[in-house]
């Protein structure tokens, strides 16, 4: 049985604040003075820029950046970097938080970072996008670096981003720096398995928590997933092809269902062709998104924005386990509603960690000019992810916690433990 953590909880105003809370829960259970507890809310630092852009028609438009750093105490800051309209401090504040917690989780030697500019990148040409790239890129050089902050790809942003990024770096420094970003084009160091990557992990997750349940056989066990983008539509392939049936998945346009499974790679071959969305696809009914997310299933892979599963849906929440592909899906009043009602949920530090493993391999690959097939990349992928599952297992047994306050658990007392050694300056 999980212990109820705070049931009168209220429904929180942003991401930031969600992170906050998530924290405040986990760090009760971990044995460190209150003065490291209120050091560790706080990040390290915060920048934002506003920058000029030149657009094809030869008129100035002006843009706003961010990019915060969490915390320093086990490494570089790592994470990566968001081009959307929704970008605002508070929600860089909470991804860089939340990707401090990840990192220690997983034990890679990172702290936490996020960034983003205000931007509709579909709004701007792909010359446009470059030079936005490149001035952005060009503000963040006192910050970044392959030994400080290493970005990496994120929502509206791609391989190509980066390599514009690491470009710009490289000519401002005058030599080629490739580990300056991760989530490059191979042919300029970067890494096998990076693109499945995060998708890959979150089944990965998702089949230790079946196996930690005995449910064994994967043709008895049907998944819904919310999001085709990058992580959903990798993780339903991973999933489809280890034998698991994906009955519905969504993007921005809707959701598709099929009571007997979609054909995941007929899907996306599909979306290769219709502008990279899944609408009109003839072999499934249309339900809406809100509509996917309480379709009876075994398990909801929530894959796109944070703040999806809400007090006002999680009572109609039917699947058995949640398994947390995007950042913060899931509210902290949610949360008790899931633990209330004997909902798995596997939190987003773990089950989406895959993309920031392979990105640390790829930083590691760079650094040293040598690189792994895809074969190892994988391999060790499982690896971490299935050590840092049994751990997180393990910690919520041992407190009869849910698996997020596990988690954060084990991440804070990590990081604790690198401050507490290495002391505060000066």
């Amino acid at each position: 049985m999980v212990v109820a953590l705070n049931p009168q909880i209220e429904e929180h105003d942003g991401p930031y604040q969600t992170a906050l809370a998530q924290y405040d829960r986990a760090s009760r259970y971990v044995n460190i003075r209150e003065d490291l507890i209120e050091y560790m809310r706080y990040p390290r630092r915060e920048f934002s820029v506003n920058f000029p852009v030149r657009r094809d028609n030869g008129t100035i438009e002006m843009f706003t950046g961010y990019r915060v750093h969490h915390s320093t105490a086990l490494g570089p800051s790592k994470g990566g970097l968001r081009y959307s309209l929704a970008v605002t401090p508070d929600e860089v504040r909470a991804l860089a938080m939340w990707m401090t917690w990840k990192c220690a989780l997983v034990n890679l030697p990172y702290g936490g970072a996020k960034g983003g500019v205000v931007v509709d990148p579909h709004a701007l040409t792909q010359s446009e996008l470059e030079r936005l790239t490149r001035r952005y890129a060009s503000e963040l050089v006192p910050l970044i670096s392959p030994h400080s902050d290493i970005p990496a790809p994120d929502m509206g942003t791609n391989s190509q981003v980066m390599a514009w990024m690491m470009d710009t770096y490289s000519m401002t420094m005058g030599y080629s720096v490739p580990a300056i970003v991760t989530g490059k084009p191979r042919h300029i160091g970067g890494s096998e398995g990076r693109t499945q990557a995060t998708g890959r992990g979150v089944i990965i997750c998702m089949v230790s928590a079946l196996e930690d349940h005995n449910i064994t056989n994967p043709t008895d066990v049907s998944i819904v997933i919310q999001g085709f983008g990058n992580v959903g539509s990798n993780a339903a392939l991973y999933a489809h092809n280890l034998g698991y049936r994906v009955v519905a998945v969504s993007d921005v346009t809707g959701g598709l269902y099929n009571a007997n499974g979609l054909d995941i790679p007929d899907l996306m071959d599909y979306t290769q062709v219709n502008g990279g969305t899944i609408e009109g696809y003839p072999h499934g009914d249309y339900v809406t998104n809100a509509e996917l997310l309480t379709l009876d299933c075994d398990v909801l892979i929530p894959a796109a924005m944070e703040g999806q599963i809400t007090r006002n849906n999680a009572r109609d929440i039917r699947a058995k386990f949640v398994i947390e592909g995007a950042n913060g899906p899931t509210t902290p009043d949610a949360d008790d509603i899931l633990n209330d009602r004997g909902i798995y949920v596997v939190p987003d530090i773990l089950a989406n960690a895959g993309g920031v493993i392979v990105s640390y391999f790829e930083w590691v690959q760079d650094l040293q000019a040598f690189f792994w097939n895809e074969d190892e990349i994988f391999a060790q992928l499982e690896r971490i992810l299935k050590r840092a599952y049994d751990e997180t297992s393990a910690t919520a047994k041992e407190h009869r916690i849910d698996m997020r306050t596990a988690a954060q658990v084990k991440a804070i007392k990590r990081v604790s433990d690198a401050i507490i050694t290495r002391g505060v300056y000066p």
